[in-house]
């Protein structure tokens, strides 16, 4: 999450235009996305936290918890997911989509059988999320291993170290895939940073902190 000090949350850059993740997320959707709903989150999370650092009491404290947790969340997902996204190999844009022979396809590939299972396990889970939430690849700190979990609304990630976050609020598909969230599961993974995804893998399980 990009901060200088409490108060100062900044709206990173992508590291790609907005119209790089075509056809498989339109401009349209990446510009909103990242100009207005994460700018969003930047915005209250700052103001939530100069808001509790003036706060006297710890009534005052407490009442500003959900900001925070909400807000702060919204900031730390969206960071990481911009990070896991990538150009299409397929469009002959960039790496995404990839998922190249190495420690996290071998990881992918003896906890699931298969790249495919693992694809169909992951979009079968987050599909289910009741409401607003978010999608994860993460490593259980304790055992090491790769686990398919889901937190709800902008809740972070906590107990795993995350690995590929998917955002399914609607303002990540719905002008493109309308109510079709399984539209939205199955393109996405052609966009999605391999390369990102295993330099997080590899730092997990090394013990090393992201």
């Amino acid at each position: 999450m990009a901060a200088a000090a409490t108060g100062q949350h900044k709206l990173p850059d992508l590291p790609y235009a907005y119209d790089a993740l075509e056809p498989f997320i339109s401009r349209q959707i990446m510009e909103l996305h990242h100009k207005k709903h994460h700018q969003t989150y930047v915005n209250a999370l700052n103001q939530a936290e100069l808001a509790y650092a003036k706060a006297s009491t710890p009534k005052e404290r407490i009442g500003l918890q959900a900001a925070l947790k909400f807000n702060g969340g919204g900031h730390i997902n969206h960071s990481l997911f911009w990070q896991n996204l990538a150009p299409a190999a397929s469009e002959g844009k960039g790496n995404g989509g990839q998922l190249k022979d190495g420690p996290l396809k071998d990881a992918i590939n003896a906890t699931w059988g298969s790249f495919d299972k693992f694809k169909q396990e992951f979009n079968t889970t987050t599909a289910g999320i009741q409401g607003s939430g978010w999608g994860w690849l993460g490593v259980n700190p304790s055992s090491k291993r790769l686990e398919i979990t889901t937190t709800p609304n902008q809740d972070p990630l906590l107990t795993h170290v995350p690995v590929i976050g998917v955002d399914v609020w609607e303002h990540a598909f719905y002008l493109q895939y309308l109510n079709v969230k399984a539209d939205y599961l199955n393109a996405i993974w052609n966009v999605i940073n391999f390369d990102e995804a295993e330099k997080r893998y590899l730092d997990a399980t090394s013990g090393s902190k992201l």
